[in-house]
């Protein structure tokens, strides 16, 4: 009689007590999916009056307290605060002592890598950047979101696979960024994100002075087709009166503009440049058309710079 061999099964990873410093919108959406996960989460610490509404929300029965008692009873500690605070909280916590050798620090920022936590790495905590490539409402919208999300992992060889276990958890999927690229990772995702509701919004102004009682509804199919063609094909995905060399429907809108939206002026002036640049790089329009182009783009920046209200 013949038996077969059989793998063992993985014995599950333990849970880990988690501590939030820094209760915001991405905070506690995360310590919420983590808890879901199995996590317990033993404390957070929040600021402002509406942090602490949100933990209330999201994280029921998890007590508020100082940062440095969060730190001290967490062994997975959650650094969710802004890009610009970081560096602080991560000394200030690190020499308190309220780090400590074998925990897990994790911060959220896209831009930090590890460097940042090198206050932490000193003492022993074992530390990872992990940032979601997703906007946050701060409210459980979010946790059915962060399904597929993209996380950008920096983590040293013996986080890796803790690292890609959390974001596994969270729902998400892992990129890894090398520590020098993370200032660049967050710049694209800030360019793209940001970037295109500041487009997208001054697009609704133009249509709302055109006249539309429907500026979104207009936009939104022509939007989201254009958005999934350039995803999809990049640069090929181009349409409109530039790659066409349209010359007279370029200058026509920048009159237009001009008179009726002024304050969408500058940027529009920027994004056609690119636009230009693009299409000529792509070899969709030859060098005649887009000097053409170029030149009414430059004239209406003269025309604007020498306005009475701008001189």
């Amino acid at each position: 009689m013949t038996g077969s061999l059989q793998t063992p099964a993985k014995t599950p990873a333990p849970p880990l007590s988690v501590g939030v410093i820094g209760a915001g919108k991405v905070g506690a959406v995360l310590a919420a999916r983590l808890r879901q996960a199995g996590h317990p989460v033993t404390a957070v610490a929040g600021e402002s009056d509406a942090s602490r509404e949100r933990a209330a929300t999201l994280l029921p029965g998890v007590p508020l307290d100082k940062p440095s008692a969060v730190a001290r009873g967490s062994e997975l500690l959650l650094l969710t605060v802004p890009d610009d605070m970081l560096p602080n909280v991560v000394r200030v916590l690190a020499d308190s002592g309220a780090l400590h050798a074998g925990q897990y620090v994790v911060h959220t920022s896209g831009r930090h890598g590890l460097a940042v936590l090198e206050p932490a790495a000193a003492v022993g905590a074992k530390v990872i950047a992990l940032h979601p490539a997703m906007t946050f409402t701060g409210t459980a919208v979010d946790l059915e979101r962060l399904d597929g999300c993209v996380f950008g992992l920096t983590a040293g060889p013996a986080e890796h696979d803790l690292a890609e276990r959390l974001v596994a958890e969270l729902g998400g999927r892992p990129t890894w960024v090398p520590e020098e690229m993370r200032t660049l990772y967050h710049a694209g995702l800030a360019h793209g994100a940001n970037h295109l509701v500041t487009l997208v919004t001054q697009a609704m102004e133009m249509l709302t002075a055109a006249g539309s009682a429907d500026p979104a509804g207009t936009l939104r199919p022509l939007l989201e087709a254009a958005l999934d063609n350039a995803l999809a094909h990049g640069d090929a995905a181009l349409t409109g009166p530039i790659v066409r060399g349209d010359v007279r429907t370029v200058a026509a809108h920048l009159d237009d503009i001009a008179v009726n939206a002024p304050d969408t002026l500058p940027s529009y002036l920027t994004m056609a440049r690119a636009t230009l640049d693009r299409a000529v790089t792509d070899g969709r329009l030859v060098p005649i058309q887009a000097l053409k182009i170029r030149n009414a783009l430059d004239a209406a920046e003269r025309r604007t710079a020498w306005r009475p209200e701008h001189a």
